[in-house]
């Protein structure tokens, strides 16, 4: 199976209402008078980080990954949980948990550690607790509304092939906290980008059942001498949203505009775009 494949399995399976139909990047539920947000991402050696990998930052990452979902929902984090596998270099791996929860003031929870052979494979799930209800999520776009970035796209690729202006954005990415947290109270919609501009875009239309109209002008791209590599790559961890009013607490870049459903979910100009396998990264 590939990923979407894998994924519409699963949601043959007995869901709870917090999973949001596996259609969003966290759980949100209800527990008294709080709203939990939970998400759990993955990382594995060879894919999302190079076996020589500095292990400090390869804990950064995964805290901060995950973090960036709840960015994405407005969300404060209360902790996490670590999936550790055993391997090189654990002690520097904890030297970067630190800096990485000490950063963003969030504590450890617990979590699992085991020992095997292979490739190493780590995994995080991070706890959140909503500041804004309801919680945004990826539906939810309307037409009229303005599709917005928080910031540009690319800087992770160029840092990965090794540009040093660059280099931090894929080693340590920032989560946009406090920015989401501000923008959840005025957005229709809202995720993070992780896997790509584009194909994030299509998500998000897809889920709200309209399209995103992209103006190809107007997407801040890091190298605009590479524009169509910076908005398929992936990895930026900005906040891609839509909101009916430009009066926003934070800075962003108005990319776009919400339209009614056409035959296509996702146009880039006058491109229409209705693959998603082309769009940006996908697992298998």
């Amino acid at each position: 199976m590939n990923e979407p494949d894998f994924i519409a399995a699963l949601r043959a399976l007995p869901l709870h209402p917090g999973a949001r139909g596996l259609m969003d990047d966290c759980a949100v539920l209800e527990i008294g008078s709080e709203t939990l947000v939970i998400t759990h991402d993955k990382m594995a050696e060879g894919t999302h980080f190079r076996p020589d990998a500095d292990m400090a930052d390869v804990a950064w990452k995964l805290v901060a990954t995950n973090l960036s979902d709840l960015a994405a929902k407005g969300a404060e984090p209360v902790g996490v949980l670590l999936g550790h596998m055993l391997g090189r270099d654990d002690a520097r791996f904890l030297e970067g948990l630190r800096a990485v929860l000490e950063a963003f003031d969030t504590p450890l929870l617990g979590g699992d550690t085991i020992a095997a052979a292979g490739p190493r494979a780590l995994g995080l799930t991070a706890i959140g607790r909503a500041t804004f209800t309801p919680v945004p999520a990826r539906s939810g776009a309307q037409a009229g509304d303005g599709v917005y970035i928080t910031g540009p796209v690319g800087r992770a690729m160029l840092g990965f092939e090794g540009d040093p202006a660059h280099r931090a954005a894929f080693d340590r990415p920032v989560p946009r906290l406090a920015e989401g947290r501000a923008l959840a109270p005025l957005v229709s919609a809202m995720m993070d980008v992780s896997d790509g501009l584009l194909l994030d875009a299509f998500r998000m239309a897809e889920a709200s059942g309209v399209t995103l109209a992209l103006d190809p002008a107007a997407i801040p791209a890091a190298d605009p001498t590479r524009f169509d590599a910076c908005i398929r790559w992936g990895d930026d961890y900005e906040l891609l949203f839509t909101a009916p009013s430009a009066a926003l607490p934070h800075p962003a870049h108005r990319i776009g505009t919400v339209a009614p459903r056409g035959p296509e979910p996702l146009l880039l100009g006058d491109n229409p775009l209705s693959d998603p396998a082309t769009l940006g990264y996908r697992h298998g």
